[in-house]
């Protein structure tokens, strides 16, 4: 699809400035917008890069001025870019698919209006699906599952026996809810394994990447809170409970019956202890190691994780060590004291 830039302005309501009528047939960065194309800016820091850019038009703030190419101001240009994409090269959403003939859907199953089964998906006895649901090839949906309305369910992605998902849930591929919680515990030299006799609970607006696992409770129910987004391989251990609108970095792990607050932030590779609450909208930094409680509105680096300020000090002292030690050596050789090594 095509369009003029006056067309896209008018699409994202933005101000016009420069030739409305150049034909726009694609959007693309800015380092690889080409003539007849559009890209966008967020900042002044990124304009900086305008002048090197080939691009026929450009979506960016009311800051930002331009010499030569079509200018479409807007408040926020990443959301009108996207808006743009779509507009360009999104594809037609496709009407709902029904129930495949290859799809297995136990008899008891309830489902809303509009739902999408597709070939070789599952779903068990008594569960329940909400309007407008899209079940993906290969998904399993356990029984007694819940799914609120405008869940989609993508492809391998497996809802144990007793998932609850709230509405507008996003759940990609090979991702696993409601698998046992690591629970064991010593019998004469053994490790029995603890049942694991919970659930887990997912909010509305919660969207979990691909492969990542999050263990149903021993007992209770392991909680996410509506909006909270996860990445991929991500890993949430039985009875956890995390809170709203949180973001979770790939390849963070958080052990058993450990919760957050709402808004926390954790980066890449972070690890949490069990038993410990991280405080409203904390934020840990990448491979930090969390063995304690985090108070609210903490930024915390390092393992052991430490405030941020403390961490950043013992960085800075760690990169004078070899100074430290060769001044430490001068001081002893002067007071004629042996060098022990």
């Amino acid at each position: 699809m095509s369009a003029t830039v006056r067309q896209l302005a008018e699409l994202v309501k933005g101000k016009l400035q420069g030739d409305g009528e150049a034909v726009i047939r694609a959007a693309r960065p800015l380092d690889e917008a080409q003539p007849g194309e559009i890209t966008f800016v967020e900042d002044e820091k990124h304009a900086r890069n305008l002048h090197e850019c080939r691009a026929s038009a450009v979506v960016a703030p009311a800051s930002v001025r331009l010499n030569g190419q079509a200018l479409i101001q807007v408040a926020d240009p990443l959301a009108a870019f996207v808006l743009i994409v779509r507009h360009l090269h999104g594809r037609d959403e496709l009407p709902p698919h029904g129930i495949d003939k290859q799809a297995s859907v136990h008899p008891s199953v309830h489902l809303g209006a509009n739902v999408s089964v597709h070939a070789f998906a599952v779903i068990g006895a008594g569960s329940v699906l909400g309007d407008s649901c899209r079940v993906h090839s290969g998904a399993v949906i356990g029984r007694d599952c819940t799914l609120g309305n405008d869940v989609t369910i993508y492809p391998n992605a497996v809802l144990y026996d007793g998932t609850m998902l709230g509405n507008r849930v996003i759940v990609h591929g090979n991702a696993v809810i409601g698998a046992d919680g690591f629970g064991y515990r010593d019998q004469n030299g053994r490790h029995v394994k603890v049942p694991q006799l919970g659930h887990v609970e997912i909010g509305d607006d919660v969207e979990i990447g691909a492969g990542t696992t999050i263990d149903r409770g021993t007992f209770q129910a392991t909680r996410v809170g509506a909006g909270t987004k996860i990445d991929n391989l991500v890993q949430i251990g039985h009875n956890c409970r995390i809170g709203c609108h949180n973001l979770l970095v790939s390849q963070m792990g958080i052990a058993g019956s450990s919760s957050t607050g709402d808004y926390v932030v954790v980066a890449g590779q972070v690890g949490i202890v069990g038993h410990i609450h991280i405080g409203d909208r904390a934020m840990i930094g990448g491979q930090a190691g969390v063995t304690k409680d985090v108070p609210a509105g903490q930024h915390m680096l390092g393992s052991p994780a430490t405030p941020e300020r403390e961490q950043k000090r013992i960085l800075m002292t760690l990169e004078k060590l070899p100074e430290i030690r060769r001044e430490l050596r001068r001081i002893k050789q002067h007071l004629g004291l042996a060098d022990e090594e």
